[in-house]
């Protein structure tokens, strides 16, 4: 069973830094593109940043640029989410995905994590 588990969230005052991780549970992953996505309560699932399944080339949205960087351990089957400079606008939920490279901004992934809940304080 194919699975994606993500770890590293938590709460965390304005300003401050977390490090998300998703562990897969299969060394094909390594071959797809791999992102993050977040939903805020009350909101949809929207992007958040991507990566290539060589690491070669990144993607992210507007409101996190400069501020998150993801990157990928293909020997580990691990993507990272390093979030600086946390506002309370980041405050949701946020989710791995695994899909092609084409597509991996919309949110139509093969596979997705459980969530992880990041919240910043004020």
């Amino acid at each position: 069973q194919v699975q994606l588990v993500e770890s590293g969230g938590g709460l965390v005052q304005a300003g401050g830094s977390l490090r998300l991780s998703c562990a897969t549970s299969s060394r094909t992953f390594s071959s797809y593109a791999m992102g993050w996505f977040r939903q805020a309560p009350g909101k949809e699932r929207e992007f958040v940043a991507a990566i290539t399944w060589n690491g070669g080339r990144t993607y992210y949205t507007d409101s996190v640029k400069g501020r998150f960087t993801i990157s990928r351990d293909n020997a580990k089957s691990t993507v990272y989410l390093r979030m600086n400079s946390l506002k309370p606008e980041d405050t949701a939920v946020y989710y791995c995905a695994v899909d092609y490279e084409s597509r991996i901004t919309s949110a139509q992934a093969l596979y997705w994590g459980q969530g992880t809940q990041v919240t910043v304080s004020s």
